[in-house]
């Protein structure tokens, strides 16, 4: 190995939820751990950890109950990502990340093994397993269809209360909404800015006052996801205190601040774990070292750094994180050259209808792994020292099944007790 040359037990290709997953699991186990990629795509998200909600979903059925849908879904398609996890891994899986996040100071809320309702910023509700501790009031709002108030600002765009209002009204009747303007703001309107603006207690007085002086007869007041930046449950608490009434926040459309409240977390959290992390950096080359791992390439060949690693966690996601890359014939995996499980023809890859209920067969593709997520080569034995978690892999499709975050999760939990339990014993 040369001087230039930086040495890990695991690196973690990818800096989606599998990939700071599988970081944060693998620093747990006393691993010299380090994760590359481009990050920004955990901006997208909406904070909410779903595990399953819909299935079957061509007939779009929605659960209440994820494992019970876990258990239906694997009954006819045992292929699927968690085909291959028990359950008692993925509720270690979320145990962990769930602690992990609490000491971040964004603890999340789980009822009692049940899906939960929550807004979206389109205004209809979706069913999802684990909530940020801010988003929670909202579902007991819901099932309670309790008096409340939805409060927008000003030039803020993304989210109107009024929209929400008007989609839900009809079967929540206690429902109103305000338009309101922001202490001290004009103009066009961030969710960021006002988050940091909200870190004043000042302006949450000011902003608490305003709201008294309309503030009809309600229970519960829900403001889009602004409520503070780095300690969005202090603002929440002391909102709480002003006005005399249970407050939530609702998602906004990405990029939104949860997504960016969950990647400051994870940078921060694994930083303290001593994880090495690359930002901004792909894989660009990939060479097996035989039993003692593999040497991957950062950037250009002729400039780029140099990593060994014992073992690899394959976790760059689908088409827009480039974990796969789709041609005009074909569908491949870049770094590796894996097999990917896909439709035969290009002309089989869509439906002839775009919101076909039962959606497309390209959104199934991915990487076939063995029962410990070491992928697939092509005579189908599994590639050493390589594992696959989130979602490159194939059989499932996370945005109609409402399954990603949690199958991401709960994937890197297994690949990384898969690896570690390999490399204790000498191999990976």
């Amino acid at each position: 190995m040369s001087r230039d040359t930086k040495s890990y037990d695991v690196l973690v290709m990818g800096m989606g939820y599998a990939g700071l997953a599988s970081a944060l699991f693998a620093a747990g186990q006393d691993l010299r751990v380090a994760i590359c990629g481009v990050s920004g795509g955990l901006d997208f998200s909406s904070g909410l950890i779903d595990l399953m909600a819909v299935y079957p979903v061509n007939e779009g059925r929605v659960w209440r109950n994820p494992w019970k849908a876990i258990e239906a879904l694997l009954r006819e398609s045992p292929a699927h990502p968690y085909g291959l996890l028990q359950p008692a891994e993925i509720k270690a899986a979320l145990d962990e990340f769930g602690a992990f996040m609490a000491g971040q100071g964004l603890p999340y809320k789980c009822a009692a093994q049940r899906n939960s309702p929550v807004l979206t910023p389109a205004g209809t509700i979706k069913q999802s397993y684990l909530t940020p501790q801010t988003v929670w009031n909202a579902s007991l709002a819901i099932l309670d269809k309790a008096p409340t108030l939805l409060v927008g600002f000003e030039g803020l765009k993304g989210f109107s209360a009024r929209q929400i209002h008007e989609v839900q009204s009809r079967g929540w009747p206690a429902l109103q909404h305000v338009q309101i303007k922001f202490p001290g703001k004009t103009g066009e309107l961030h969710p960021e800015h006002l988050a940091q603006a909200l870190s004043d207690q000042g302006v949450r007085r000011e902003l608490a006052g305003s709201l008294k002086r309309m503030l009809p007869d309600v229970e519960y007041i829900g403001f889009p996801a602004i409520l503070g930046l780095s300690k969005p449950v202090d603002t929440v608490a002391h909102l709480e205190e002003l006005t005399g009434k249970k407050i939530f926040e609702i998602p906004t459309i990405p990029p939104g601040l949860a997504g960016i409240r969950l990647r400051t977390a994870f940078n921060r959290g694994l930083a303290g774990l001593g994880v090495g992390t690359y930002s901004q950096k792909r894989v660009t080359h990939a060479q097996s070292l035989g039993a003692r791992g593999w040497q991957v390439r950062l950037g250009p060949e002729s400039t780029g750094l140099a990593i060994e690693a014992r073992a690899v966690i394959l976790a760059t996601g689908r088409f827009m994180g480039g974990g796969l890359v789709a041609s005009r014939t074909s569908i491949t995996e870049p770094v590796f050259g894996l097999p990917v499980f896909q439709p035969d023809k290009r002309d089989d890859w869509r439906r002839g209808e775009f919101f076909d209920p039962a959606g497309h067969p390209v959104s199934r593709s991915g990487l076939q792994t063995d029962k410990e997520m070491r992928p697939l080569s092509s005579p189908g034995r599994p590639v050493e020292n390589l594992y696959a978690a989130g979602t490159i892999l194939a059989h499932h499709d996370w945005a109609r099944e409402k399954c990603g975050a949690g199958m991401a999760i709960a994937t890197a939990y297994k690949a990384v007790k898969s690896l570690t339990r390999r490399l204790k014993a000498g191999g990976a």
